[in-house]
């Protein structure tokens, strides 16, 4: 009996330690999970979502579109512009179109959707941004500090991705 469990302890630590050299392998290959990694992430995501976002806004708030349509429309071409950017990078190092489809999707969801969730709540929930004029400065003033806003709260959520191989860790492997 004792001899058996002396075999089993043994094969779960010969099992822990392969376990601890795969983890070892894979720190070692992703791209570091810091803090400036993760404001360079973010600040990419946030020139596709802060394109989209203005632009939609701008275009909405000009046709007269009531708030829904005029939100949507900035998500939209948030998520749009945001997979732009990144598809761009992936396919110049000479990835085919289907799969840097699913690298960008890997790699931006998350980060956009929060952001997005982010700057349009702060948009919404400021009292007279949705209703305001291109000509005004609360649309401007508003906008800018949602992005800002939106900024600060999704960069500790891609340093959380990119330090388990995620999100932006997923494009920097086409980068080398």
């Amino acid at each position: 009996m004792r001899h058996d469990t002396h075999e089993a302890h043994a094969h779960h630590h010969e099992h822990h330690e392969h376990h601890e050299q795969h983890d070892h392998d894979q720190h070692r290959t992703a791209p570091d999970g810091s803090w400036a990694t993760a404001v360079r992430a973010t600040l990419h995501c946030l020139t596709g979502c802060a394109i989209g976002e203005v632009l939609g806004m701008v275009v909405g708030t000009a046709l007269g579109w009531g708030n829904t349509a005029t939100l949507v429309l900035a998500i939209v071409l948030a998520f749009f512009f945001g997979y732009a950017l990144t598809l761009r990078g992936v396919l110049k190092a000479g990835v085919g179109l289907r799969a840097a489809v699913r690298v960008a999707l890997a790699a931006d969801t998350l980060s956009i959707a929060v952001m997005e969730l982010v700057d349009n709540g702060v948009i919404v929930l400021w009292p007279g941004a949705m209703d305001a004029g291109l000509g005004d400065a609360l649309f401007w003033g508003a906008l800018a500090i949602a992005l800002a806003v939106a900024f600060v709260l999704t960069t500790p959520v891609n340093k959380w991705m990119i330090g388990r191989g995620r999100g932006h860790a997923v494009v920097h492997r086409y980068h080398h």
